[in-house]
């Protein structure tokens, strides 16, 4: 299954999950050194803006495994579903490809063993007009990261050492009048966060964020409800290079405006590795 091909409840986390680098939630008092000023804060923030969209542009260029672990609980509290699925993510004709290894500790059954093939048979032959049509749409995901200086008011409130690398701590709120631009653009007056910024090449070590207000997206039938939260943490896969390590997502999403959904959500990253015959040609 081609990585874009993400619907319903799964595309709102998908979203909220990039999205997130922006949010997050103070916990504990704050560290401040001499009341870092907003200037200071984006300094940091412009520089790391600028290594994220790198990062970005590289992951394209590697490929990974993704093991999700997924909990639905209906608005009871009782579990409605649970799968465990392990996917290797190729790189076919500059697109990233999702390989299912394993559905709940099994191996694919013949069914979806043929549609991954024929979604890679098509994915290999596809024509100038849909490659150039998927180009469109991964820039188009990621056109928000633009916003990110004018949608929120950064605050640098201390220093930490996460993972054995000093960081910068910064908060971020939505920016009062802020008009956005994107289609995802808009979630950002609807989160607040907290991110942690690596002090020597200014990739996103952390976020953790939460939802402030309830918000939908297109024209899918669910919104994500206040108190939603999600923690991103990154590891450096080389220079300079930062890659998603785990992303935890609580979220409760409302279907058709009248099923609660309660999701529990474990994303994990492991095996990095260059793509084979792939140039990793991304600008510094």
């Amino acid at each position: 299954m081609v990585i874009v091909a993400k619907s319903g409840v799964q595309m709102l986390l998908v979203v909220m999950a990039v999205s997130t680098p922006l949010l997050g939630q103070s916990s504990g008092p704050e560290t401040r050194q001499n009341q870092p000023s907003v200037v200071d804060a984006r300094r940091i923030v412009s520089p790391s803006v600028v290594a994220t969209e790198r990062s970005w542009q590289a992951r394209d260029h590697y490929t990974y495994v993704e093991r999700d672990d997924d909990r639905r609980l209906n608005s009871l509290g009782q579990l409605k579903s649970e799968s465990v699925d392990l996917t290797r993510m190729m790189v076919v004709n500059g697109a990233r490809f999702e390989q299912l290894l394993e559905h709940n500790g099994q191996p694919p059954t013949a069914k979806e063993q043929k549609r991954s093939d024929d979604d890679l048979d098509k994915l290999k032959h596809e024509t100038l007009g849909e490659q150039a049509a998927r180009l469109r749409k991964d820039q188009d995901n990621r056109a928000f990261l633009q916003d990110v200086l004018e949608a929120f008011d950064f605050r640098l409130i201390g220093e930490e050492t996460l993972d054995g690398r000093p960081a910068y701590v910064l908060q971020a709120t939505p920016h009062p009048g802020y008009r956005a631009h994107g289609k995802y653009a808009k979630v950002f007056s609807r989160v607040e966060g907290k991110l942690w910024v690596d002090k020597q090449d200014f990739g996103w070590i952390k976020v953790d964020g939460q939802v402030t207000q309830s918000f939908s997206l297109g024209l899918i039938l669910a919104r994500v409800e206040r108190g939603s939260h999600i923690t991103m943490e990154q590891t450096c896969v080389g220079d300079g290079v930062w890659m998603p390590k785990q992303i935890e997502i609580r979220a409760t999403a409302r279907i058709f405006l009248l099923k609660s959904l309660d999701i529990q959500r474990t994303l994990t990253y492991t095996d990095y590795r260059p793509a084979p015959d792939s140039a990793l040609s991304v600008s510094k």
